[in-house]
């Protein structure tokens, strides 16, 4: 008798709750910390947090979650992760899941729902996240046995770090939560990482071998395959002249002279005008998206092109191609590095690149007792020796931070590329310093999109976080507004802020140290800034009608740009 209730008590023990088997499974896949925010249907996750004590980063609205994982994600390329409940908690963080497919960053966001014996009768908090994030997703999962959870978790972790990265979503029932069961394990498993297959690769080097005019496109997809050093070697090696999209930023550091900048809309004269001439262009891990490719038709009209991607259903998508290849970014220049071949000498075209990027630089018209955005970006990088994380909002000071900024490593503009989301400055600043605490982290955000998410500020003082935010405020939704000025005959509809509030008292009230930039001595204030060891806000009064140059407008080549002089 004595010896079966010991037995009993043994496998009472050994049972856990699907929420404990949860927080285990994320500690055998090494998540440190979550981003999360609770409601009903996540009670027993909450829970199970405490009594383990679990690291969840409390955010103040589900949204910011999300984008505080994205910053974690794209400064370390580890996956984020969130929690969320059911409902409107789930629907709050749909903005941040499409703005992680269109950057292609891995998270795993799990959400709560109502127990299965509620699923589809519209009981309180009820939203069938499955369906509305499927499109959105690598895969969206709902488990409805706890016994499924742990392989789950794992199949998702594999999906979101593996080929095209991405966000997955796990839907979690209540009952699911908190059901017992008997812990297992599970083998995991990886894929390999796929490489150029030998025929592609004989005719992307016979291609460039007869290249008079040779380019490489670089594209957020080689700083998530990590193959910066490979490229740098490849540049170094044939003298190749680089260009990269805006997610590519930093691949090439700002200063190497084979860089040409960034190429599209905002780009730089010598990338947009090499993306015309070339006769041979090899993009690797960029999309071809109507930023970079703004006539597609029209889109490096003389050249030769290869594109390499991990995902296959962005080959010949927008940019038709001559060589299309499945292939990770990393492992394709690795073999191109393992490949002996010889190149033809380019100095005519080597010298035609340097002279348009000599005599096009960006630029901007300084004046007397005015402080220009653009000015304030440049100071930042001198202070920083280019070497901080960079992360921006989205709309004109997002462009200036990529154009002036001069950036030295992979990840590190840390921005919404692919959906352009306001609000997603400060909640991925916070995720960018919680993952790289011995960083230095600045944040450039615009007055329109600091108010999107301003009640993140709660975050920063109570995880006492020394971020830099760098607002710069124009009174007005800038983009939106050059835009009509260019495009609208200046109709001006809703794009001016003519009421405001006090940024500095509303960060004085979240306990941030803050202060206003003055014309006279801003940059010995902004030194100040940046030898404090703690949280300050620093507010720029800039120019309402400051405009990003130069600009290919929409639906026009790359070579056709305003403004350039």
């Amino acid at each position: 008798m004595l010896g079966q209730l010991k037995s009993d008590v043994t496998v009472q023990a050994a049972k856990k709750t699907g929420a404990d088997l949860l927080l285990e499974e994320l500690t055998r896949q090494k998540v440190e910390l979550v981003f999360g925010y609770p409601g009903g249907a996540v009670l027993p996750l909450f829970d199970s947090i405490y009594r383990n004590s679990f690291h969840n980063i409390l955010v103040r609205h589900e949204q910011a979650a999300v984008h505080a994982a994205e910053g974690f994600a794209k400064s370390t390329g580890k996956p984020g992760v969130v929690f969320v409940t059911s409902g409107p908690g789930a629907t709050n963080a749909v903005t941040g899941i499409a703005d992680a497919k269109s950057d292609s960053v891995p998270l795993i966001v799990f959400t709560g729902q109502v127990g299965t014996t509620a699923l589809g009768t519209d009981a309180f908090q009820e939203a069938d996240i499955v369906s509305v994030t499927k499109p959105l997703t690598k895969k969206s999962f709902q488990v409805k046995r706890v016994t499924e959870l742990a392989r789950v978790i794992r199949m998702a972790f594999d999906l979101a770090n593996n080929g095209r990265k991405g966000p997955v979503v796990i839907d979690l029932p209540k009952n699911v939560m908190q059901a017992a069961v008997t812990k297992q394990e599970l083998a995991t498993h990886s894929m390999e990482a796929p490489k150029l297959a030998a025929e592609s690769l004989a005719t992307l080097i016979q291609a460039l071998q007869q290249a008079k005019k040779p380019l490489l496109l670089l594209g957020g997809g080689v700083a998530a395959a990590q193959a910066a050093t490979e490229v740098l070697q490849l540049v170094q090696k044939y003298q190749l002249p680089v260009v990269t999209s805006l997610l590519g930023l930093g691949i090439i550091p700002a200063n190497q002279q084979l860089f040409l900048g960034m190429g599209g809309m905002h780009g730089t004269y010598a990338a947009n005008q090499a993306l015309t001439e070339c006769d041979f262009l090899l993009n690797v891990g960029s999309r071809f998206d109507d930023r970079l490719a703004t006539k597609p038709t029209e889109f490096a009209p003389n050249a030769w092109i290869a594109q390499i991607d991990i995902d296959p259903h962005e080959l010949n998508k927008i940019v038709p191609v001559d060589l299309a290849a499945v292939a990770d970014a990393k492992q394709a220049f690795k073999q191109l590095l393992a490949t002996d071949f010889s190149l033809p000498v380019i100095t005519d075209w080597q010298q035609q690149l340097q002279d348009w990027k000599r005599t096009y630089p960006y630029h901007y018209q300084t004046a007397v007792g005015t402080i220009k955005p653009q000015a304030v970006i440049e100071e930042v990088g001198r202070l920083t020796r280019g070497e901080a994380l960079v992360v921006t909002d989205v709309g004109q000071h997002q462009m200036w931070a990529a154009q002036y900024y001069p950036y030295q490593h992979p990840q590190q503009l840390i921005t919404s590329g692919g959906l352009g989301t306001m609000g997603f400055g400060l909640p991925a600043a916070i995720g960018a310093k919680l993952a790289n605490p011995q960083k230095e982290v600045v944040l450039f955000v615009g007055d329109g999109g600091f108010q999107m998410t301003i009640e993140e500020l709660a975050v920063i003082k109570q995880y006492q976080l020394d971020l830099k935010i760098i607002l710069l405020n124009n009174q007005a939704l800038g983009m939106v507004r050059q835009w009509q000025d260019l495009f609208y005959e200046k109709r001006r509809s809703q794009t001016i802020f003519d009421e405001q509030p006090d940024f500095l008292a509303i960060a004085q009230a979240y306990g941030i140290e803050n202060l206003k930039l003055d014309p006279s001595n801003w940059k010995t204030t902004l030194a100040d800034v940046f030898s404090r060891r703690n949280c300050v806000l620093a507010e720029a009064q800039i120019p309402q009608l400051e405009e990003v140059t130069p600009m290919v407008a929409p639906g026009t080549p790359n070579n056709q740009m305003l403004k350039i002089n």
